[in-house]
């Protein structure tokens, strides 16, 4: 049975998270939190609280084992962009996107 958690505009471009989201997709929660404590980048803790999320979202509404648990699906698309406008030389203005993400997160039964 697939559990599903998502997180949405999270303060973090798409692209930044990607590289977070490849590390650990296709690894079982348990191993998959382990090596996101370690990622040096401080975008590694919102990834690992939807991972949680998901495996108390199959824990607790599916009764199933958080020691089984294996992370089927998992992605970061793009969320609303905040458009800003900067102003410079000779009365001009150039914007500033500030982009956001948000992130999914499917965990399934191992023997599923």
């Amino acid at each position: 049975m697939e559990v599903k958690a998502v997180v949405k505009n999270t303060g973090i471009s798409a692209r930044k998270m990607r590289a977070i989201v490849n590390l650990v997709r296709g690894k079982k929660v348990e191993e998959a939190l382990t090596m996101l404590k370690y990622v040096p980048t401080p975008h590694a803790k919102v990834v690992s609280k939807v991972i949680k999320s998901a495996a108390a979202n199959a824990e607790n509404n599916h009764q199933l084992p958080i020691t089984n648990l294996k992370i089927t699906g998992i992605f970061a698309d793009e969320a609303p962009t905040m458009k800003r406008f900067r102003a410079r030389s000779r009365g001009m203005a150039s914007p500033i996107l500030k982009r956001s993400s948000q992130i999914t997160v499917i965990v399934a039964d191992q023997e599923s």
